[in-house]
């Protein structure tokens, strides 16, 4: 056992905190290498577990929140706020790790670097600083050295996910795959031109619309003259988190409405149209800026959707409006990895148990976030494997309806999107470009119209000619017919005791020699041998009653 073999200090330390904080079901595993079934810790135990490994397991488990399809929501509550413990590093080691980057003094690049960070993360801690030209920017620098404590954490957790792949709980969620997954995406943080493309390509992509005035929103722009894998530099934006944001009294009410509409169509635009989003809009990274404008920051968390998936969603979010359990089974299946071992039946009572208590209630009563989250339970109870980005999707939500029912107590999300299904359901059929939509239908029309007439010729031809067969696979259809079978021979056995019996009789009534009387005895012999035989079987079915 990998975990086990190999003695580092490391280890030994996430052992000392997995048995401090009191997880019996990890301390049985990581000690003997199996358990008896599979034992979460509660979502306050594994929040204090990951924050005492320290920043690297911390930002896992900030990872791990974005996946609701494989853990509760109350999972996802304690992991989405966790937070790590870390202080500042001291300007001495950031001033040797900028000089490392822009390969000259901090001062030949900036007139300015304020020493005391305004945030520290687990990975990053951010400065405000000025450049030569007078420009404010946001400098974020990675933390000197985490990439070597990542990598090191990551063999860990890989060789915890291998230990936790022998147990059913394992099996069922793949989860050496779901370790590969985060720590991919664990890595690709450190890289902070990846955020900062994703940045521009938002901001690019919010540029324009016809839901929101394009000004009204902004995305910092990113420096690529002074940017490099650990040091993003952006504009500075002067304002405040949007939940501890200062409206102006007179027009309070009509602003916070304001902005409330304008952050869901920003989204929208995102998710339903773009398939490009912020996947993490908690409070901290919606900021209403002084001016009164709408600001995103923190882009490095991206989720993407294809055209079909975004379709599957959109016609969802109808279904849950709709209160359509039917609908929401099938939606659910075509969004599925792999639906073949789902019983469909079993699905549609589950959607129907769930939505049931949103029958009474108005649409402004109704929390869509927690529609989703159960919606994501509903299909991991029923072994439905959805793709990965379904849990970004669905975090995302959370996060936006969280924020605006923040902001604005009396949001009503169906009030929101309403006026945008239009544009939505035109965009799906149309796609964003209408003309090359429209080419590509013309084209496929054509060739119907000249195929069509020689299918159906081929079709005529089968017919009169006796050659068109079928092929129908019908689900469930062969236990059906083993049970037909079953019965069918159960019936001729009992034809042929009951014809072995009445012969036996006739014979033995009749009988003159003695032959004739050692044939009704063999006859009386296998009669009841089978008969004894024919109730033996049917009552060992449980079938006798």
């Amino acid at each position: 056992m990998v975990f086990l073999t190999q003695n580092t200090s490391r280890q030994r330390e996430i052992l000392e905190v997995v048995f401090r904080n009191g997880w019996d079901y990890m301390r049985r595993l990581l000690t003997v290498g199996k358990a008896e079934s599979p034992e979460l810790p509660t979502p306050t135990v594994l929040r204090n577990i990951l924050v005492d490994l320290g920043p690297v397991y911390v930002k896992f488990g900030q990872l791990l929140s974005t996946r609701p399809d494989i853990i509760p929501p109350n999972y996802i509550e304690a992991l989405t706020a966790l937070q790590a413990n870390v202080p500042p590093v001291s300007w001495t080691n950031i001033e040797t790790l900028l000089r490392e980057q822009l390969k000259a003094p901090v001062d030949q690049v900036f007139s300015e670097f304020n020493r005391e960070p305004v945030a520290a993360g687990s990975i990053a801690q951010t400065h405000r600083a000025r450049l030569l030209d007078g420009e404010e920017v946001a400098v974020k620098v990675q933390r000197p050295g985490i990439d070597q404590i990542v990598e090191q954490d990551i063999s860990l957790i890989k060789s915890l996910a291998e230990l936790v792949a022998r147990t059913d709980f394992g099996e069922d969620y793949d989860v050496v795959a779901l370790a590969e997954e985060f720590t991919n995406a664990l890595r690709a943080e450190l890289d902070f031109t990846q955020e900062a493309t994703y940045t521009d390509q938002l901001r690019r992509n919010l540029q324009n619309s016809n839901w929101y005035d394009p000004k009204q929103v902004v995305i910092p722009a990113i420096n690529w003259e002074v940017t490099t894998p650990k040091i993003m530099v952006m504009e500075w934006l002067e304002g405040a988190p949007i939940l501890s944001a200062k409206l102006p009294k007179a027009e309070e009410e009509k602003r916070r409405q304001e902005v409330t509409t304008l952050l869901f169509r920003v989204f929208f635009k995102q998710i339903y149209i773009d398939g490009f989003f912020h996947a993490d809009p908690h409070p901290g990274n919606v900021f209403y800026l002084n001016n009164g404008q709408l600001a995103l920051i923190d882009c490095g968390m991206i989720g993407r959707l294809d055209p079909r998936t975004q379709q599957i969603l959109t016609e969802m979010l109808l279904a849950i409006i709709d209160i359509d359990a039917q609908r929401c089974s099938q939606l659910t299946l075509e969004l599925s990895e792999s639906s073949s071992e789902v019983n469909l039946t079993n699905l549609e009572n589950d959607y129907e148990r769930m939505l049931r208590k949103y029958y009474n209630l108005s649409i402004s009563q109704i929390n869509f976030s927690e529609v989703f989250y159960e919606i994501l339970e509903v299909s991991r109870n029923n072994k439905v494997k959805l793709p990965s980005n379904m849990g970004l999707y669905a975090k995302s939500l959370a996060n936006l309806e969280g924020v605006a029912r923040g902001f604005n107590p009396d949001v009503n999300l169906l009030d929101e999107v309403r006026p945008l299904m239009t544009d939505l359901f035109r965009n799906q059929i149309l796609g964003s470009n209408a003309i090359p939509t429209l080419l590509r239908t013309t084209l496929d029309l054509k060739s119907l119209s000249l195929q069509g007439p020689r299918q159906m010729e081929l079709l005529l031809d089968r017919v009169t000619s006796e050659t068109l067969s079928w092929n129908l696979n019908i689900r469930e259809l062969d236990p059906l017919r083993r049970s037909i079978d079953d019965s069918a021979n159960r019936l001729s056995f009992s034809v042929i005791v009951a014809s072995l019996i009445i012969g036996a009789a006739i014979i033995s009534s009749n009988a003159q020699t003695p032959q004739l009387s050692l044939i009704s005895n063999v006859l009386f012999a296998a009669a009841s041998f089978i008969g004894f035989w024919l109730l033996l079987s049917i009552w060992r079915s449980g079938r006798l009653k």
